[in-house]
């Protein structure tokens, strides 16, 4: 936070002068700083779109854990079946059957990781899609209200205090959630 710089003028009392050295802008007085604060955990879960995409990613994980479940049992049953069979076998065909199955193994192990990595992928553009369009709304927030400041209170964060009566959370959800609906029906 910025604050005023006092000096004493002989004679003519205590006046408040604009710190400007360099071109800096004067600075603020303390009284004048307007100051707001988010629950961000909240915030954010609170927040339709959040929700709604969430769901979607987790709707796709259940959609991939079934997909690789299935792949995983029709791995299981072949190599029940090569154990089975492998009596019967030359040593040649065994050996092949053990080399399919092991790069069938292989290819499995791969899938799951690419499905894991997509997953994890459409959660981080979501988090990073969430804090943009909570950036953005709280800037024009800040401006339309008169806020210098608009800080974000997280458990065990930088923050450990704040009056209550400086929280907007529940007006900025309504805010963002009326952006995110007014959004939803113009594409449609």
């Amino acid at each position: 936070m910025a604050v005023a710089l006092v000096s004493c003028n002989q004679g003519s009392g205590t006046s408040s002068t604009p710190a400007s050295e360099e071109g800096t802008p004067s600075e603020t007085a303390m009284t004048d700083i307007k100051v707001a604060y988010v629950l961000t955990d909240s915030l954010i879960a609170k927040y339709e779109f959040f929700k709604e995409k969430s769901e979607e990613i987790t709707e796709k994980g259940r959609k991939f854990e079934s997909d690789l479940s299935s792949r995983a049992r029709g791995f299981e049953q072949e190599v029940a079946n090569f154990e089975q069979t492998a009596g019967s076998m030359t040593q040649n065909q065994a050996r092949a059957r053990q080399e399919d199955l092991m790069k069938k193994e292989r290819n499995l192990m791969t899938f799951r990781d690419n499905l894991m990595q997509e997953l994890s992928a459409d959660e981080s553009k979501l988090y990073s899609d969430v804090y943009d369009q909570i950036q953005e709304y709280l800037s024009a927030y800040a401006e339309e209200n008169g806020f210098e400041m608009i800080l974000s209170y997280t458990r065990g964060g930088a923050m450990w205090y704040a009056n209550k009566a400086l929280d907007i959370t529940d007006v900025v959800i309504e805010g963002l959630n009326k952006k995110y609906a007014a959004s939803k029906t113009a594409a449609k």
